[in-house]
């Protein structure tokens, strides 16, 4: 860099040409950055150039910026700016030297730029990060290393992946960690890593061909994978959004994804139908009446709910309500006093519907799982979820329920009730709002259950509070039209 020429204003005008050594060097870029910003030079004097980049027209280079000593001005980066640009500058964008050069630069002025979510440099770098580490996740996620011969009779294992940014040293800790005991290389566009056992190598960059193909274990892998894979939790948008088919190429169970995917809703039905059998039998006399379920569902032991240290929680309400109201499972305090939805969450639903002007005691209250699902600590009973499982063996009680009362409306709160009344899992964002028309003639609502409230705080309690009363705004109304009919 050239020597530096203060102009009147106490900047530098002359314009600096920084060669990168390697595209992922931050501590050379942290240290000719603080001795630029020591030399009082802005951002558009400087140009930032990495291996194999173009250079600036109209910067110079060979010389040094001066040297302050012990007279150095200090330079102002914060954790969150350091953590935030060590990730960004591992990025493939031509331009993020300068971009963290210049938030380093703003900082100076004003050191709580980085809070600032509406700053377009602020917005860009958190992107920039959050891809890089987005990318490092898939590596660590999709790395399949491969048994290979080296000619030596010592296991060596090898490995092909293709990193979007400049993540491979970045992520060489990791894989030293994790695979300590093994000899093993990881091949890249970008370059390669070497682990001998005792240490570190780099290398070139690889091409596609000379990493291995399928190895004798993998057909063991697969048959596992396949035995695992579990249908009714098969969601093929978070699949891919987690698993993009660019990283198939390199698993050895991607083969048998399309095959697995195409099977899933089969699979799915066949537990369903299999939820509703006991002790190997299929119900045969379905309960006529709601005490006779009662009695009914305090000896059920068909999934493992039932054999906790509980007790069955029947429905309640008029024997004709419009409006059925299905929860998850009983809680605490339900399975104490043996009533549903008298805890907090039952507390805050009375609150909602009082506002919304629902009157809870003419609805038939009731939960898609019946017995209170818990993991005990000391003394204390902490909430577990259902599994998809529980939900599908108990969905019968409920079905019984409903084909007794015969309401006109449902609402199910939250995704297990959901999934009770549809045999299926949804997502209470795209379903609420939108009736749907059961087998039995009556209409589906969903929404979000009252736990999740009571488990927020502040502006997001508020915003979901507002969509939950909307809901019931619009079941109310519903409800008064098909009274009509």
């Amino acid at each position: 860099m050239k020597a530096v020429v203060p102009h009147s204003r106490g900047k530098l005008s002359t314009h600096y040409a920084v060669a990168m050594p390697r595209p992922d060097d931050f501590a050379f870029w942290r240290g000719q950055a603080r001795q630029l910003i020591q030399c009082n030079v802005s951002p558009e004097y400087v140009a930032w150039t990495e291996p194999g980049g173009s250079g600036d027209l109209f910067a110079s280079e060979g010389a040094r910026l001066p040297e302050f000593g012990k007279n150095a001005p200090f330079v102002r980066a914060s954790r969150q700016f350091i953590s935030v640009a060590q990730n960004a500058a591992l990025h493939s964008e031509s331009g993020r030297f300068a971009l963290i050069y210049r938030l380093l630069w703003r900082l100076q002025t004003n050191p709580r730029i980085m809070e600032d979510k509406t700053d377009p440099d602020v917005r860009y770098v958190e992107e920039l990060a959050k891809n890089v580490r987005r990318d490092s996740h898939k590596m660590r996620a999709f790395v399949r290393f491969r048994k290979v011969n080296d000619g030596k009779g010592t296991d060596h294992y090898a490995a092909w992946f293709e990193p979007d940014h400049h993540i491979l040293r970045a992520n060489a800790g990791f894989f030293r960690r994790r695979f300590a005991n093994m000899q093993w290389s990881i091949l890249t566009p970008r370059g390669t890593l070497h682990w001998n056992g005792k240490a570190m190598h780099e290398g070139p960059p690889a091409r596609r061909e000379d990493a291995p193909g399928d190895d004798p274990m993998e057909d063991l892998w697969r048959k596992y994978y396949a035995s695992i894979f579990n249908p009714a939790r098969l969601k093929v948008g978070a699949m891919l959004s987690e698993m993009p088919k660019k990283y198939w190429k390199n698993l050895p169970e991607a083969s048998l994804i399309p095959e697995l995917i195409a099977g899933a809703q089969a699979r799915e039905a066949q537990m369903v139908d299999a939820g509703k059998s006991r002790s190997g039998q299929e119900f045969e006399n379905t309960p006529e009446t709601l005490p006779a379920i009662e009695s009914a569902i305090q000896t059920c032991r068909q999934c493992p709910i039932g054999n906790l240290d509980n007790h069955a929680v029947m429905g309640e309400g008029p024997l004709s309500a419009n409006l059925m109201i299905v929860g998850e499972q009983p809680g605490d305090h339900e399975d104490t006093t043996g009533r549903p939805f008298v805890g907090p969450a039952g507390q805050l639903l009375d609150v909602h519907l009082e506002k919304a002007g629902i009157d809870r005691g003419a609805a038939y209250v009731t939960n898609a799982i019946k017995h209170f699902k818990y993991l005990p600590r000391g003394k204390r009973r902490i909430h577990q979820s259902p599994g998809a499982k529980e939900i599908d063996t108990c969905r019968w009680w409920q079905e019984a329920e409903r084909t007794i009362v015969k309401p006109k409306l449902v609402l199910a709160m939250g995704a297990s009730a959901a999934r009770s009344l549809l045999g299926k899992t949804v997502s209470i964002t795209k379903a609420r709002g939108t009736p749907v028309p059961l087998e039995d003639g009556s209409e589906l609502w969903i929404t979000a259950h009252p736990s999740y409230l009571l488990r927020l705080d502040g502006e997001a309690r508020e915003k979901q509070a507002r969509l939950f009363d909307a809901d019931l705004s619009a079941v109310k109304i519903r409800l008064a039209e098909l009274s009509t009919h």
